[in-house]
């Protein structure tokens, strides 16, 4: 079993504060909430609905993720700390009103030290049944005072790394004339075509629906589609955007791209520790994935405050200038990006965070 306590994690920060195994035997719901930090405040981070092959699994899952929420509230600049949530089972078969219900009453159990939102298998439907029980709840529908969909600004802020990328790699922020590969086009891989069309970019796509290729296929016939995503690594392309489930990026795959930059819109690409030095020594340009990916939490985050789209769109534009200064610290430091990144997070969790030893009377 995966060792929760003596957990590996990102840099020399501390481990998980905080994992909690949810348990409702009526409605069948099966659910693990792991805080990893509340050092810049509540902890916020989705909740993925998936069919896991084992408890292990999905613990290993939740882990992962809600660590990376740290690191991704912190460099999106937000007094958030870093959480996630995971439902074991088959969203189409298994997910009931009874059962949502059930997991917001554990969210409500914490009081707030986690707020949940949309991830894999759970929608803003989702969260407005959650919220029934629970008040600390993002990602709501519009009809109930919600930012409604956060693939929105999740894919315009993966644009907006991208967009920085390229003016670090190529030296003008535009992706005009420029071949990208999209593994992944459901909510944020769609999404991202549009903006990368936009800006004349050529596209290439591939997903394991063809219900999501057809739908793209339909509004843009021009983009080109391959069989998979290992058809697509081995394309010739500017820059490859891993939109789907994690992990893409590992020891068989990053030998065989032939793509400058990788920057996409999914979770925990580097499969381990050391993808991204490979990355680097073949003179390939990652942005780190949950600095381009931040646009979602940025849009649900702004509810906790009553959401305004234009607030939250201004700052999701920032995500260019916070990748580009971590491209430029990277350079500065001979580290790989992902590790610049890493550092610039923990530097604020650490120097926000040790400001909860200042007292406060009443």
């Amino acid at each position: 079993m995966t060792n929760v306590f003596g957990s590996p994690h990102k840099g020399s920060g501390p481990s998980h504060e905080q994992v909690v195994f949810c348990q409702d035997e009526a409605s069948g719901l099966r659910a693990i909430i792991a805080i990893y930090s509340t050092a810049l405040g509540p902890s916020l981070g989705g909740t993925r609905f998936y069919p896991y092959g084992s408890e292990d699994e999905a613990l290993t899952d939740v882990l992962n993720l809600s660590r990376a929420m740290a690191y991704k509230n912190a460099l999106a600049g937000l007094d958030l700390g870093g959480g996630k949530a995971v439902i074991i089972g088959d969203p189409e078969l298994d997910k009931s009103e009874a059962l949502l219900r059930a997991y917001g009453r554990f969210v409500q159990s914490l009081n707030g030290r986690y707020y949940t939102a949309c991830d894999v298998g759970t929608y803003s439907e989702d969260m407005d049944v959650i919220a029934r029980e629970s008040t600390y709840v993002t990602g709501r529908t519009v009809a109930h005072g919600g930012a409604g969909d956060s693939s929105v600004l999740t894919a315009y802020g993966v644009f907006q790394g991208m967009r920085a990328a390229a003016q670090a790699l190529w030296g003008s922020p535009t992706l005009r004339g420029r071949r990208v590969g999209i593994e992944g086009v459901g909510k944020v891989g769609h999404r991202l075509v549009e903006h990368l069309r936009e800006d004349g970019a050529e596209v290439v796509i591939c997903d394991v629906s063809e219900a999501a290729v057809d739908r793209v296929r339909r509004l843009h016939p021009e983009v080109e589609v391959v069989a998979d995503g290992d058809a697509l690594v081995k394309t010739d392309l500017d820059v490859y955007s891993p939109c789907a489930l994690g992990g893409s990026l590992n020891d068989e795959t990053v030998p065989l791209l032939r793509a400058r930059i990788v920057c996409g819109g999914a979770n925990n690409q580097l499969a381990h520790p050391g993808v991204e030095k490979r990355l680097a020594d073949r003179g390939i340009l990652y942005a780190p994935d949950y600095v381009v990916n931040a646009g979602g939490v940025i849009q649900v985050a702004d509810e906790i405050e009553g959401f305004s789209f234009e607030r939250a769109k201004a700052k999701a534009t920032q995500i260019f200038d916070t990748t580009a200064r971590i491209f430029a610290l990277a350079a500065e430091e001979g580290v790989p990006p992902a590790v610049a990144a890493d550092r610039l997070a923990e530097r604020r969790m650490t120097a926000v965070g040790r400001l909860r030893g200042i007292f406060l009377n009443g």
